[in-house]
């Protein structure tokens, strides 16, 4: 089916992107997945792409320009790697340099943006708590002013990339209590009191760099709050929409690596003296894999055509990341189950995508917040 969304220019990117995660990545995707680590050569390597720089000015080291619809197709063809811990190792950077060049001081925007965007270096987006999770309006993390200083207190977890990220956009509360009274910040990563360490033990998104973070009187110097002070929640949440944009792009990316493996291994597997693919079973289920991939790219591309158009279509972002973790789940299960036995074994796309399902449909808002906040945006 012809996407008239799909511009030249548009397509020449997805080539360069599609190109480069065949050559760069994929091949060594289940070696990095079991290592747990991402190299950080690939950072670089990435970087190269001008992924990590839409919507930045290229003073600071950034495209100059955005597009949702290039936003949407790197997300897409990233994750058909396989492995997205990887590229979420990778994506933290993308997450946390919205905050720093819209809030940040000229200073802070010209030292740290061109390290982040080349790859040089990394940062991290820290929001979620042990105590709290998707409830930004409820943290615990504090900052004091004291003197030429705020001192954090507190804890973060599940952050992305965090293991070995160099600057670290933390919200604190530095009000009261409620959607008022939170503060972003600047952590870097040498500061006195900030300690971390890796998150283990995860169902998926093995080599992620997933950490926890922990701040015991943090002096963090007072030109490293970013934007005003109490005023954190609102960039929070609009950075949240970018965020679910790109995973629900991600989802569909992975949803075509599904049908796409299915096909090519029901059309080699035999199973009582024919193809697999020659059972109508087998190819319901295709086809209904097929069905929801329509589904959630017409969203896609409604919703990138919308934030071009200087939109911010919260409710549909909202509706379109559940509905799309939904049709994931679908896809990796029925993908699993025509693979069977050689898709239970460690090592294939199937297998790691059906392991990260999951943390899309928690991570960047869990499925019960999406739908309240899509409830919501439609008056209910």
């Amino acid at each position: 089916m012809r996407n008239p969304f799909e511009t030249e220019e548009r397509q020449a990117f997805r080539d360069a992107v599609r190109d480069f995660i065949e050559r760069e990545i994929r091949p060594y995707a289940d070696e990095w997945d079991e290592a747990c680590e991402t190299p950080w050569e690939l950072h670089e390597k990435t970087a190269a792409l001008g992924v990590f720089g839409f919507d930045i000015d290229e003073v600071y080291g950034g495209l100059g320009f955005d597009d949702a619809f290039m936003r949407a197709i790197w997300a897409e063809e990233s994750a058909k790697c396989g492995a997205t811990g990887i590229i979420a190792d990778m994506f933290s950077r993308t997450i946390s340099v919205d905050p720093i060049n819209i809030l940040g001081s000229e200073e802070i925007k010209r030292r740290v943006l061109p390290e982040v965007l080349s790859g040089r270096k990394c940062s991290s987006l820290a929001i979620t708590e042990p105590s709290g999770g998707s409830d930004v309006a409820n943290l615990k993390t504090k900052a004091v002013r004291d003197g030429d200083d705020y001192v954090l207190n507190g804890s973060k977890t599940f952050v992305t990339g965090g293991v070995r990220s160099d600057y670290l956009v933390v919200a604190a509360r530095t009000g009261g209590e409620g959607l008022t009274g939170i503060s972003l910040f600047l952590v870097e990563s040498g500061f006195p009191g900030f300690t971390r360490e890796p998150l283990k033990r995860k169902m998926g998104w093995w080599s992620s760099g997933t950490a926890t973070l922990f701040f015991d009187d943090c002096r963090v110097p007072a030109g490293n709050l970013l934007g005003p002070e109490d005023r954190g929640f609102i960039a929070v949440m609009e950075n949240f929409n970018r965020e679910r944009f790109f995973i629900i792009a991600q989802v569909l990316g992975m949803m075509k690596v599904c049908m796409e493996d299915s096909i090519e291994w029901a059309r080699q597997r035999r199973t009582f003296g024919k193809l697999l693919i020659e059972h109508q079973v087998i190819r319901h289920k295709i086809v209904e894999m097929a069905a929801r991939i329509d589904a959630v790219e017409a969203l896609v591309n409604q919703i990138a055509w919308q934030m071009n158009e200087g939109e911010m279509p919260v409710a549909e972002i909202c509706k379109a990341k559940f509905f799309a973790t939904k049709a994931l789940e679908y896809c990796a299960s029925e993908a699993m189950q025509i693979l069977g036995g050689a898709g239970f074994l460690r090592g294939n796309r199937i297998e790691r995508i059906y392991r990260d399902v999951k943390v899309f449909a928690i991570g960047g808002g869990s499925e019960e917040i999406m739908r309240d906040q899509a409830a919501r945006r439609m008056g209910l």
